[in-house]
Order: C-alpha cells, then sequence, then structure tokens
C-alpha cells in the first residue's frame, strides 16, 4: 500500500461504475451506437427521466457521445468514447467473476 490519502486507485473506476444503470450502458453500447428508445428497451425497467439522467451524467464524465442529427421527431444517437470503450476488460472481469461466483 501507499502513504497516498486518495484511497485505493480502484475507486476512480468504480466512481465511473457507480449505480445500477451505468455498468449496463457500457454493455449495451459495446455493442455500437443506439438511440435513446433503444437503450430503455434493452435495459428495462428504467424510467425514462433515469436513463436520461445517466446519461448526461455519462457525457459529463467523458464516458458517453451523444450525437443528436437535428431531426424532427428528435432523432439522439448515444456512443461510448474512447474513456467509456476501455471500460470493457473491466466488465469482462466483472462477468467472469459473476459466472463463477453467482
Amino acid at each position: 500500500m501507499t502513504s497516498d490519502h486518495r484511497g485505493c486507485p480502484a475507486e476512480t473506476t468504480l466512481e465511473f461504475l457507480s449505480g445500477k444503470w451505468r455498468p449496463m450502458i457500457i454493455y449495451w453500447l459495446l455493442d455500437g451506437e443506439r438511440r435513446f428508445n433503444d437503450l430503455q428497451r434493452v435495459l428495462g425497467g428504467v424510467t425514462h427521466r433515469t436513463l436520461s439522467k445517466t446519461l448526461k451524467e455519462m457525457e459529463a464524465d467523458g464516458l458517453v457521445l451523444r450525437r443528436d442529427h437535428g431531426e424532427i421527431p428528435p432523432r439522439v444517437d448515444y456512443s461510448l468514447t474512447k474513456k467509456g470503450r476501455q471500460l470493457k476488460p473491466v466488465l469482462v472481469a466483472m462477468e467472469e467473476w459473476a459466472k463463477k461466483n453467482a
């Protein structure tokens, strides 16, 4: 252990994955760009408000890119940034752990 007072280095990663929906949003966006309604459908159980808020937070954290096509009706796509895609090995490790231990 280091004498650094910021805590465990994994805390930073856990902050980006905190909450019920963030890891699942990243999981589904690893396959590529998705529209809001498609994300809401595949996530199942997330409210419009919660998904919207979570995506805005993830965009502010630099994990998600929001692309507005400027069309009527509105068409908005979400994808992972490079920073967001770098979480793939973390999610894969979590998936493998769950398969072995759950």
